[in-house]
């Protein structure tokens, strides 16, 4: 079956935090095609001649229950990135994009109700987490606890935090903690996300699965300390690397 790709025009650009931008994708002709929380979609940028160059791929943002003509993209300027330098410099509102997808198995499972959801990112790893964590106020799927972990260098650098915080006053179960690499001052969690599910997940449990998004780096160790360290499966542990 060929491949599909689609055109969609920017509609909307916002700066996030000093590094990162939101790109809204309006929908293609014959409407968004349907997708799970948790999906990407691949880009088909012009900024080269092969498809290695060219193509490049992004968690969706919003939630398949969230307005359904758009597609948002939470995206970080990578340093002395093409697709990046493309995605910031040369694209404006109006600019059509090539896409394909939406594509991935990083998604909720098919239930809740028996076990507790941790997410754990970095930088816009988040936006896997977003989009399910809206899914799940959406829908109202049964569920329990639900607890987002974020990482990040600075305050200035915190995605979604307002939106974040006031979920936890309307997403039954739902908690969420911030580590800050380089602010001495912060009064949360400060140094890297490990020592958040270090700290709160040590007692093994075989009821909770851990999703993890973000560097590879940390994602690397992450698994290393949930499978060393506290004992926990490796069917209990899925994770999406950063893009």
């Amino acid at each position: 079956m060929p491949t599909l790709w689609y055109d969609s025009p920017v509609v909307r650009i916002e700066q996030a935090t000093p590094t990162v931008r939101r790109f809204w994708l309006g929908a293609p002709d014959g409407g968004r095609p349907a997708f799970k929380a948790g999906q990407f979609i691949t880009f088909d940028l012009p900024i080269g001649e092969k498809r290695l160059q060219r193509w490049r791929s992004y968690s969706i943002a919003n939630a398949p229950g969230d307005d359904t003509d758009l597609i948002e993209l939470c995206i970080v300027r990578a340093p002395n990135g093409l697709a990046t330098r493309y995605l910031f410099e040369e694209v404006q509102v109006g600019t059509v994009l090539r896409w394909k997808g939406p594509e991935g198995t990083f998604c909720l499972p098919a239930s809740l109700e028996d076990k507790d959801l941790v997410m754990v990112c970095t930088g816009t790893g988040v936006a896997p987490f977003r989009s399910m964590l809206r899914q799940l106020q959406h829908t109202h799927q049964p569920h329990r606890g639900l607890h987002l972990i974020f990482g990040a260098r600075t305050e200035a650098d915190v995605l979604y935090r307002d939106e974040f915080e006031a979920l936890t006053q309307m997403l039954p179960g739902f908690r969420y903690d911030i580590a800050l690499s380089r602010q001495p001052d912060w009064p949360g969690y400060r140094g890297y996300v490990h020592q958040v599910y270090l700290e709160h997940y040590t007692q093994r449990r075989p009821d909770v699965l851990f999703y993890l998004c973000g560097w590879s780096n940390m994602i690397d160790d992450a698994v290393a300390n949930l499978l060393l360290k506290l004992g926990y499966e490796r069917r209990q542990i899925l994770y999406e690397l950063y893009g």
